[in-house]
């Protein structure tokens, strides 16, 4: 018998983890789907994504198509005849013509415990919201928005402290074993998907510029966990005067104070203290625009910012 005709959709590299475990497993994998190269770095030059790398690296046939809307662009993929597609962090959405065609299913490695933080963006809203855990489930993928039944999950636990990068790259890990466990008994039809409870889900919104801004009236703790969910993309941000101040790491600390939200109270080697709207946010780790990030104590070498007050104009 022939071994299944797999087909596996990503981009970035939360999903070259799990192509991996396929490659390894000696899964057929008779293509690869990503997005289009994209330009990238100060000279703006294409650049391929990673999964792409990966894939041309394993002599994989490679497509790159801009929508999977396009009738001529589905007639291609049916041609390859997929058993199974394999999606993980694609970007792309696939109409119910693509859902179709695999004989067998297409499924989906998803960054969350679904039906929590369906979405774009799950890693940085389960930081952000200051879950405690979270995980990866493998999901028949169907036209709603991650909504499909689940065939398998696995838990992982959230420290605070946590960074969006370390739980990025722990997902990314954990989604490819979950994979690798599952496929053999999905690819036999031995594994029933149990469906979603809709009461339960949320919705884990894509990223925009207005998610990057600290807005000082809040917690400290919930600065705090912002600031960590966008390290190291896309940095959370406040402004300092003219200049737009990025805030790579920073801790929550309980303490009673008077002065406004945003104020600096005080700096030195241990970081910069900021008023917030309950406790105070210690910055350890910032940037300016043409700089790199830097040790608070070797940002305040040049400088003092005792007394101002971040986020004002």
């Amino acid at each position: 018998m022939n071994a299944p005709r797999l087909i596996f959709a990503g981009t970035p590299d939360f999903a070259v983890p799990s192509l991996q475990v396929l490659l390894e497993a000696g899964h057929s994998v008779v293509a690869v789907y990503t997005q289009p190269d994209r330009p990238a770095g100060r000279g703006r030059q294409l650049r391929a994504s990673p999964l792409k790398t990966r894939a041309q690296s394993a002599g994989i046939p490679v497509y790159q198509p801009t929508t999977l809307r396009d009738p001529a662009m589905q007639a291609e993929l049916a041609a390859l005849r997929p058993d199974l597609l394999v999606v993980a962090a694609y970007g792309l959405i696939l109409p119910p013509e693509v859902l179709a065609i695999p004989r067998l299913d297409c499924i989906n490695v998803h960054a969350s415990l679904l039906p929590r933080w369906r979405g774009a963006a799950p890693i940085h809203r389960a930081l952000m919201a200051g879950d405690t855990e979270t995980g990866i489930s493998i999901m028949r993928m169907e036209a709603g928005l991650d909504t499909g039944p689940v065939f398998a999950q696995a838990v992982f636990p959230m420290k605070r402290g946590m960074t969006g990068g370390e739980l990025h790259n722990a997902l990314a890990m954990l989604g490819a074993l979950t994979l690798r466990a599952t496929l053999p008994e999905l690819l036999a039809g031995r594994l029933t998907p149990e469906p979603q409870d809709d009461a339960f889900a949320t919705y884990a919104a894509k990223l925009n510029k207005n998610d990057l801004e600290l807005d000082w009236t809040r917690p400290a703790l919930e600065l705090e966990r912002q600031v960590l969910a966008f390290n190291p993309y896309p940095v959370a941000q406040t402004r300092l005067e003219e200049h737009v101040l990025r805030i790579w790491r920073a801790v929550a600390e309980e303490e009673l104070v008077a002065a406004p939200p945003g104020a600096v109270l005080r700096e030195g080697s241990s970081g910069m203290v900021v008023a917030t709207g309950s406790g105070v946010l210690r910055l350890t780790e910032v940037q300016l625009p043409g700089g790199k990030p830097l040790p608070v104590a070797a940002f305040l070498n040049a400088r003092q910012l005792a007394g101002r007050r971040l986020g004002a104009a």
